[in-house]
């Protein structure tokens, strides 16, 4: 694809002034003002020509004139209306040959479609949390800068509602990334590892230092990334499975026959379901993989008069 010139930080600080934005904590806003950085992250989350891709948080658009760069078609989730009424503006003066799409109505999404055709942007002004359908073909990909704050449920939310996902690229806190990557039995092994290991494989690929951002964070960044695979085979569900995820890092560092008790209905039953998934009862969930936690669910699903929700 040809280049696309993309935004550097004068002009960023300009859009954001000319539009009256002041980046907010509360959002959890850090705008990307080094292209090179923009770049790495479409090369990571290996972004083909005509891949349809979803952004989540595309804020003034950084990212997004990279992907279109790279030939992609996006999707765009934006919860702020300021910052998603002005991203077609930018991406019009940026990227040639796209024209805007005219709405039928007010709750239509946005649209820039290029003389072929084809969909190039689409801009849904919605919390991220709360979007369980995206116009257009299924994205292939989830690539994005993710707010802070909401990193981890943005991030699993997208992975369960978007089974056709097939890789993910996201730019977090780095301690966020460590816990997101980390294997069973490592320090920051806990809850955001074990619940993306039932969707995907996962490894940190690189530090994003805190001077690319605007505001600077207060922390570095990291890039993960997420290749899907299937779920362990189990007769458990997922919402079973992720019921005894919860409760065996409740309290870390707890064995996981005191861990389970509760949602066993007593330390007996939680025993012999662990044992039964083939686990040491006083292993602690710390290092216990997401195959080993579907067995225990499958497990406690079985016995007599239990349920597990």
């Amino acid at each position: 694809m040809s280049s696309i010139e993309l935004l550097n930080a004068t002009e960023i600080r300009e859009l954001a002034a000319r539009a009256g934005i002041r980046p907010t904590k509360q959002l959890g806003q850090n705008f990307v003002l080094d292209g090179g950085t923009v770049r790495k992250i479409v090369r990571q989350a290996d972004v083909l020509p005509g891949d349809r891709v979803v952004e989540v948080g595309p804020g003034l658009g950084s990212l997004t004139l990279g992907l279109l760069e790279a030939g992609a078609d996006v999707v765009a989730v934006e919860i702020d209306p300021v910052l998603g009424r002005l991203l077609p503006t930018t991406v019009l003066a940026h990227v040639p040959g796209l024209s805007l799409v005219p709405a039928v109505s007010d709750d239509d999404p946005v649209v820039l479609r290029d003389a072929d055709g084809r969909d190039r942007l689409t801009i849904v002004l919605r919390d991220a949390l709360e979007v369980r359908a995206l116009p257009g073909p299924p994205p292939v990909a989830l690539v994005a800068n993710l707010p802070y704050n909401v990193s981890v449920p943005v991030l699993l939310t997208f992975l369960e509602r978007f089974d056709s996902l097939e890789r993910v690229l996201v730019m977090v806190q780095a301690e966020v990334a460590d816990r997101l990557a980390a294997p069973p039995g490592s320090r920051t092994y806990g809850v955001p590892s074990a619940k993306a290991a039932w969707y995907a494989s996962a490894r940190r690929t690189a530090t994003v230092g805190r001077t690319v951002f605007w505001p600077a964070p207060n922390v570095d960044s990291a890039l993960v990334r997420f290749d899907r695979r299937e779920p362990p085979v189990a007769t458990a569900s997922r919402a079973e499975v992720f019921a005894v995820v919860d409760s065996a890092f409740a309290q870390r560092r707890k064995m996981l026959r005191s861990a389970l008790a509760g949602l066993a209905g007593s330390p007996e039953a939680a025993v012999a379901a662990i044992e039964a998934a083939g686990i040491d009862p006083q292993a602690r969930g710390e290092v216990v993989d997401i195959a080993a936690f579907a067995r225990i669910a499958a497990a406690l699903a079985a016995q007599p008069g239990r349920v597990v929700s």
